[in-house]
């Protein structure tokens, strides 16, 4: 073969023999150079003798040895080429070579820079090392060269919804918001203010709308590469190019002269968050009054010209906040069971999500945000709104003073009765004198609330009559409200000390009712807890898990649902080795069990090895330990997670030998899913399948694939099978998150061809339970994946799908059974679960009458799924309803 190729190369020369153009001189005719041939030949085999014993580095210097001096033989070694620079960079890259790992993309390039395959890897590189503009651009390359390209439009779906994120077609389709703001800007620059900077600009809009007002001189700047050129784009598409001038940079940044000529009479700006603060507003405004506005209008001077003074828009806001009970909070930020799966969670310790106002962990976040409309089961308010804060951004030294402001303390009558939960925390931004928006959680507004959860250790319920006592300050330039403490008949419970002001701490009787011989010393002790809620009880010892890591533990039926399914299996195989008889040379030669465990593990019989590659935190290895007889293996990485394992074991009766952590043991994490040992094999793998956002986890059926080589006979990948569900469903909601809608521009504006690029088909993190939609067929199986037999998947199906009402199709939203075994399943979509749902979006809505028909193509590559719907004609003379009632309920697979 390699003879071949030399051959090929020597012959493709141009033929000598053919006549030259008249009028043309004859063109030197390249000689063959046996010498660079014999290189060649000899660096190719050399390269295909490294690949064999993988030796990729030197493999990959021959490739491009020869590719250089043969680039005729492109066509033959691409693939090869290609194998050889992924497997050297996923080495460099386990070496932290990150710098030689790009050099090798970009000689690559070189070689081959229209190769899709090769830019989209390197894309997912630069996304895994946080360069998400950089990867973006990769994908969209790669995707321009070959739409069709599973991976590449993936990749760039995910990568989407970081660059340009879902509140950015929310907030273009708020027409209210919009209007509100050009109205504003509008009287700002028509009373003197003829030089603006738009800070933040996101798409230039608010600079447009600068502009189109009359301003003399208007500057924007934005630190997103992806929105600078976005906005770039959109600017010059309306006719503003060089009327506006866009920095790529942070305002933080700017100095006059150097990037603007001299200070602006205008700042306008909406670089705020649900939290108000935490986009970095205080920052900007400070920096923005002492180096780039002119000084504001002054009460002393006050005819001096508004063309000669700055002002902000917004001129302030002010801060709203409100107590909540509420279940879909609770679960996602604290522990609130006593057992999951068979195991006691007493030991565990404390846990709770990375989101608290705690002064005592800067890791952690002061808020996260939910919309309080859509959350699942609802909330129940326990005091009425209160006022927590006003700013004015119009004030330097309002500004300046924010984050040394004393720590202010209210005291809210409760007005309801329910546990406490949350503080939901809303505004209303003043956009000037007589105009405002709320983001309050009863508006039709684009804003999510931001959520300041309860960290305590209990559960706390608040009756009417109670006064909740809540800190606020602005520390880091974050706001944080912190409820304190509870006062009650005359005294103060500090939350972070006590159960229930009503309970004191003695474990209580059957009855739910403390001994009362103790009442009198309860009562002091209480008393002595409480006393003096300034005085600091010092550093709580705590374990922090994701929000929803959170939910997974606090997700019963989930792990009674594994912990069945795996008793199951262990019985099974026990049943099938007492039947074979022991086998030999089956101990535990590579991992002896040293001591006779004193709990479940039986230290005869050979055990059962189980592999759990779960990602993040997981108890279902512990929960396979403690079947007995069984050794378990974690794939939980952090040490403080580790810890909580270990306590759980022993607090169990789980011997220690029965659990161990495979990333421990693992030379190479990129290659968890191997033997046990040599000699061994896996009774069960458990794959983590469906990630939290809705979506099959990324390379899912390739793990599985491996994983069933690595199962003993009898042996169990859990799930099985994952069936796939949807429904027709119409929801402007889905088309407003989606992309710019309407034929109308955007305040005269044309954004939306632009910003439409980024609309992301696949929309996740969706609670179907509460999103704002009408449905409009049943649920049907869209598709399975089945994770034991290689054989029973596909990649497309046809599903016919009766509309059970008159409407547009506007999305199909997609959840998941998952089938650990033939009789149990847990599901994606119902109130315990930790998981979100999904939805595909049609790209043009689908106008159904009661009882059509319609043609759902499924498709899932990779992890990818893509739905494309059609209404099925009825046949003709010849055919019936009936006919198509049977294509209804078969299903075609390709």
């Amino acid at each position: 073969m390699l003879d071949c190729v030399i051959h090929i190369y020597v012959i493709g020369m141009p033929n000598t023999s053919t006549r030259p153009k008249r009028g043309r001189r004859n063109r030197r005719v390249p000689r063959e150079d046996p010498a660079r041939n014999e290189l060649v030949s000899r660096s190719l085999e050399s390269a295909q003798q490294c690949l064999f014993n993988q030796d990729y580095g030197t493999a990959f210097v021959h490739y491009l040895l020869v590719l250089n001096l043969a680039p005729v033989l492109k066509d033959f070694a691409s693939e090869s080429f290609r194998f050889t620079l992924f497997k050297w960079a996923d080495e460099l890259d386990s070496l932290g070579r990150i710098q030689d790992l790009f050099d090798c993309y970009e000689q690559a390039l070189e070689l081959f820079p229209s190769d899709e395959v090769i830019i989209n890897s390197m894309g997912e590189h630069l996304f895994r090392m946080g360069f998400r503009d950089e990867a973006a651009g990769h994908f969209h390359k790669a995707l321009k060269l070959k739409p069709d390209y599973p991976e590449a439009k993936e990749n760039f779906y995910r990568v989407a919804n970081w660059l340009v994120e879902r509140w950015h077609f929310l907030m273009l389709n708020d027409r209210r918001r919009n209007h509100k703001y050009q109205q504003a800007i509008q009287k700002a620059v028509e009373g003197g203010c003829n030089t603006v900077l738009d800070i933040g600009t996101g798409t230039g809009i608010l600079g447009m709308c600068a502009k189109k007002a009359g301003a003399a001189e208007v500057y924007a700047c934005e630190l997103s590469k992806t929105m600078y050129e976005l906005a770039c784009e959109v600017v010059t598409a309306n006719g503003m190019n060089g009327r506006i001038k866009i920095l790529h940079m942070k305002s933080l940044e700017m100095e006059v002269p150097k990037d603007i000529p001299k200070r602006v009479s205008l700042v306008v700006t909406e670089t705020v968050d649900a939290g108000l603060f935490g986009e970095g507003i205080i920052e900007s405004l400070i920096h923005a009054w002492n180096h780039l506005l002119l000084p504001p209008q002054s009460t002393q001077d006050p005819s001096r010209p508004p063309s000669q003074a700055g002002r902000v828009i917004p001129a302030g806001a002010t801060v709203f906040g409100m107590a909540v009970q509420c279940l879909e909070i609770r679960r996602h930020h604290r522990l609130c069971v006593s057992e999951v799966g068979g195991l006691t969670t007493a030991a565990a310790g404390e846990l709770h999500s990375p989101v608290s106002c705690s002064s005592e962990d800067d890791s952690t976040e002061p808020y996260t945000t939910e919309r309080l409309s859509r959350l699942p089961g609802g909330y129940t308010p326990l005091t009425e709104p209160f006022n927590a804060l006003d700013i004015d951004f119009n004030n330097v030294q309002e500004l300046e003073g924010l984050c040394s402001r004393e720590v202010s303390r209210v005291r809210l009558p409760v007005t309801g009765e329910g546990l406490l939960d949350a503080l939901a925390v809303w505004f209303q931004l003043h956009l000037d004198q007589q105009s405002s928006l709320s983001t309050g959680p009863k508006e039709d507004t684009c804003w999510e609330q931001a959520i300041y959860p309860i960290q305590t250790p209990h559960n706390f319920p608040l009756r009417p009559g109670d006064e909740l006592i809540v800190e606020i300050s602005c520390r880091d330039a974050y706001l944080r409200l912190c409820s304190v403490a509870v006062a009650r008949d005359g005294r103060e419970f500090r939350l972070d000390d006590c159960l229930d002001p009503d309970i004191p701490r003695n474990n209580p009787g059957p009855s739910g009712n403390p001994n009362p011989s103790l009442n009198a010393e309860a009562e002091l002790c209480s008393a002595l807890a409480c006393l003096g809620t300034e005085q600091s009880s010092g550093p709580r010892d705590y374990t922090m898990l994701e929000c929803a890591e959170m939910a997974l533990l606090n997700n019963q039926p989930y792990h009674d649902s594994f912990r069945r399914a795996l008793a199951k299996l262990i019985t099974n195989l026990k049943d099938a080795r007492s039947i074979q008889g022991p086998s030999k040379g089956q101990g535990l030669e590579v991992m002896p069990l040293t001591d006779p465990p004193s709990g479940p593990m039986d230290p005869g019989p050979d055990p059962f090895y189980v592999l759990d590659v779960s990602e993040g935190f997981s108890v279902l290895s512990l929960m396979a330990a403690s079947q007995g007889q069984v050794k378990a293996y974690s794939s939980v990485e952090k040490t403080q997670h580790q810890a909580v394992l270990r306590r759980l074991a022993m607090a169990n009766g789980v011997p220690e030998e029965a659990l161990e952590f495979w990333l421990n043991q693992v030379e190479d994490e990129q290659a968890v899913l191997q033997r046990p040992s040599r000699e061994k094999l896996w009774s069960a793998i458990i794959l983590d399948c469906v990630e939290t956002c809705g979506l099959v986890r990324q390379k899912l059926m390739e793990k599985a694939t491996l994983a069933r080589c690595l199962l003993e006979d009898g042996g169990q990948i859990f799930p099985e099978r994952i069936v796939l569900y949807g429904m027709l469903v119409e929801s402007d909601t889905l088309l407003l998150e989606s992309a710019v809608q309407g034929q109308e521009p955007t305040l005269g504006f044309n954004i939306a061809p632009f910003i439409n690029q980024f609309t992301v088909p696949v929309h996740v993190f969706l609670d179907l339970s509460t999103l704002q939609c009408r449905h409009l067929s049943d649920s049907v199986e869209l598709f399975i994946l089945d994770l034991m037999n290689t054989n029973a998947n596909y990649t497309n199906r046809d599903v016919m799908v009766q509309a059970s009402a008159s409407g547009r199709v506007t999305a199909v939203p997609f959840w998941y059974q998952i089938h650990l075994n033939e009789e149990i399943s847990v599901s994606t979509f119902n109130q315990d679960s930790h998981w979100k749902q999904a939805a595909v979006v049609l790209h043009q809505p689908l106008a159904v009458r009661e009882g059509d028909w319609v043609r759902l193509a499924v498709t899932l590559q990779k992890s990818s799924i893509s739905i494309s719907a059609s209404i099925e004609e009825e046949a003709g003379e010849t055919g019936t309803v009936d006919s198509v009632r049977v294509r209804s309920v078969t299903v075609r697979d390709k």
